[in-house]
This record gives C-alpha cells, structure tokens and sequence, in this order.
C-alpha cells in the first residue's frame, strides 16, 4: 500500500490480517474486531479482511465495529464469505462502511430494518426482518411510504436510513439501494449487489480477493492511498477463549434467558427470604444479561460481580447459611 508517508510504507510488514466474525453480532463480536484492527494497526499490517457471516445483530454492538473500522490507520475489506453466507441486518452497515466491501459466490446482503429484541425473536439490531409470528411492520413490505405503527418505529428508521445513507456516501457507494434496504428490508445476491454498486468485489475466497483489490485507491485516516495487496501473508485471528465465552454470554436467545432467569430468582428471593440461593443465582444472571443486552459496559458489570461477591461474603459472617453464600 503506496500513501504519501514514506516511513511509513516502510514500517509496514507484508501481512494482510484476516479476522472472522460469525453469528450474531454483540458485545464479543465488538471486542474482538476492535482488538483485532489495533493488534492490525500495532503491527503495521498492510490490510485487514473481516471474513463475515451474519444474520444481524445489537444497533451498539453494530456502531461499535463501525466506528473502528472508520478510525482504522488500516485499511478495512469486509467480505461476505463462505458461498452460502449473508449479511444481513447490522452485517450490511458493517459491509458499507469497510474500504472495500466483498462477496463470495452465493451470498447475500439486506433486510436491514431495526426492530426491538422481542421474546423469541432474532437478534435485535438494524437490518432484520420481523419473524412471521411478531407481525409485519411497514418496513418489511414493499411499501415504503406505509405508515409506522408508532413513533418510536419511525424514529429508528429514519435514525438509521440517515446512517446507512452516510456511509454510503462516504465510500462512493449505492445510497438508494442502502435506503431502501432499510425502509423496506430488500436484499441483493452478490452479484446484483455487484451491478447496483454496492460492493466493489465478488471473490471466490480471500487470495482472489487480495488479487483483485490490488492498485484499487482508498481513503484511509484521511490519506488517499493505493492498496498493494499482492503476495501479501495470511495472518489469522481466531477468536479467543474470551471471545468465545462473550459470545456465549452475548447470544441474545441466551441474554434473554438469563434475564428471566434474574427476574425470576430475584422474585423467588424476595418472596421466600432468607433461602439466598435464587437471589444469588438471580443476580449473577441479571448482570449478565445486562452487559449482554449492552445495557451496562462490561467494566461495570465486573465492578458490579466484584461488589455482590464482597456483600455475600460479609453476609456469610452475619447470617448462618452453612457456607453457601461465601461459596
């Protein structure tokens, strides 16, 4: 990658740094993506891949990732991949905001309606359609001028047809299509995606991708540079074990169960005192589900474990309970 800085051509080593984002998108997906882009930056690689398979996800864990990739020194290619992968929902905003937005033969994008995190419904986030059984909004039928069952619906559509439409505009790329795919919840194959313009590649994996990318001109932290991406090494990321534990904890079918779980142990405690194992269980469980919902940062919630386990113990010395709330 060629840019008007020298030495810093010169730092940069011959990596591409290849990141994988799979499922739903929340907090673990954010943390990993964002570490990955500084480790990335940190060691002057030449270009970040973020291998990408989708259904949506959280609206901040979504921004979260946006807004990394918008203050990367590196250069960012989001690619839709394996054949048969989507990005839907919070996953098109990601592929729109990225340098370089690619597809793998047989993959999707679209449907990036936001809706509320429902009982049982997908992950919340822009992007996703309504599940038949939570009723259809205005926003996922053809008509866009139907009107929105309240204003709290039209204010997040509006909310984010504006932010898709500027990102959009800021990669040069198809903002009506980018509109519509938010008003009306339409989705592109790839290479439809590829006629409109909304992506630049269709790549059969990420070495054709490199190959084709090579000479193409970016904007980078404000630099217009030229991508070098030929013969570039490989280097994967895999997430780790705590990645992989957030992503557990993240799930929003999980987050919703361990908020029940803390509603109902709470209750259960406050209605039968004195028994300390459903209030105990209960509160574990509701902070969890509050930083996996992203109600709360993750720091506090550690701050918040911190202080009940300093509460139970002390309680431990007051009230006789054979040892189970010090446990």
């Amino acid at each position: 990658m060629l840019c008007a800085a020298p030495a810093h051509v010169q730092a940069q080593t011959q990596t591409v740094h290849v990141l994988t984002v799979q499922g739903a998108i929340g907090p673990a997906s954010a943390d990993y993506v964002v570490r990955g882009l500084n480790k990335a930056a940190e060691q002057n690689a030449r270009l970040v891949v973020i291998e990408m398979d989708t259904p949506g996800g959280l609206d901040t864990a979504m921004r979260g990732i946006i807004k990394a990739i918008l203050a990367s020194k590196v250069p960012v290619a989001t690619y839709v991949s394996p054949k048969g992968a989507r990005a839907a929902s919070a996953g098109t905003y990601i592929l729109y905001a990225s340098h370089i937005a690619a597809m793998a033969p047989a993959t999707n994008l679209g449907a990036a309606t936001p809706i509320e995190l429902m009982p049982g419904g997908e992950p919340p986030g822009p992007g996703q359609k309504p599940a038949p059984d939570q009723g259809k909004t205005p926003s996922s039928v053809a008509d866009k001028d139907a009107p929105l069952p309240d204003a709290k619906s039209r204010k997040a559509v509006h909310d984010a047809a504006a932010y898709i439409r500027s990102l959009a505009e800021l990669r040069g790329r198809n903002a009506e299509w980018a509109e519509r795919a938010v008003r009306e919840a339409v989705s592109l194959s790839a290479q439809e995606a590829l006629q409109l313009k909304v992506i630049d590649v269709v790549a059969e994996d990420v070495a054709d991708l490199l190959r084709q990318i090579h000479g193409r001109k970016v904007k980078v932290a404000g630099l217009d540079l030229t991508l070098d991406s030929a013969g570039l090494t490989q280097v994967r990321t895999e997430p780790d074990w705590r990645s992989r534990l957030l992503a557990v904890i993240g799930d929003p079918s999980i987050a919703y169960i361990l908020l029940l779980l803390g509603i109902y142990g709470l209750l259960y405690e406050f209605s039968n005192p004195g028994i300390f194992v459903p209030g105990v269980i209960g509160a574990i469980c509701l902070l969890l589900a509050l930083f996996a919902l992203q109600l709360m940062p993750i720091s506090y919630v550690g701050l918040a474990l911190i202080i009940l386990g300093i509460a139970l113990i002390v309680g431990e010395v007051f009230v006789p309970s054979f040892g189970i709330l010090g446990l």
